[in-house]
């Protein structure tokens, strides 16, 4: 078995690999899907997020630090901007919560129970 960070990462990772492509997620959705906080998702993508599709993961306003990095990859999938034009408009784009329970749990079916 992993080391418990490892894990945890691991949960992180593939919770933030089941939201779909158009669509965001906030820190607090995945904290809430893994059982973690907010601050650690953000921690971990900070540290081990490269791999994975770390533009659609945002904070509860739909910015993110690096969100102008990020502009081209929502560009690409069709994300679009907030009024205010500094993240994306988090109430057309955020990923069904329902939907993206389903994706975690069978995404997460061969991994210890943390």
């Amino acid at each position: 078995m992993p080391p418990a960070d490892d894990l945890l990462t691991e949960y992180v990772l593939r919770a933030v690999e089941c939201v779909p492509p158009g669509q965001v997620a906030t820190y607090g959705d995945i904290a809430a899907l893994v059982g973690t906080g907010p601050r650690q998702v953000g921690r971990i993508m900070a540290t081990d997020g490269s791999p994975v599709p770390w533009w659609r993961i945002v904070n509860a306003r739909g910015t993110l630090g690096p969100w102008r990095r990020a502009l081209e990859h929502w560009a690409d999938e069709g994300i679009g901007l907030n009024a205010r034009g500094d993240g994306c408009a988090l109430a057309v784009h955020r990923a069904d919560p329902v939907r993206l329970a389903a994706a975690y749990a069978r995404a997460t079916a061969d991994l210890p129970t943390r």
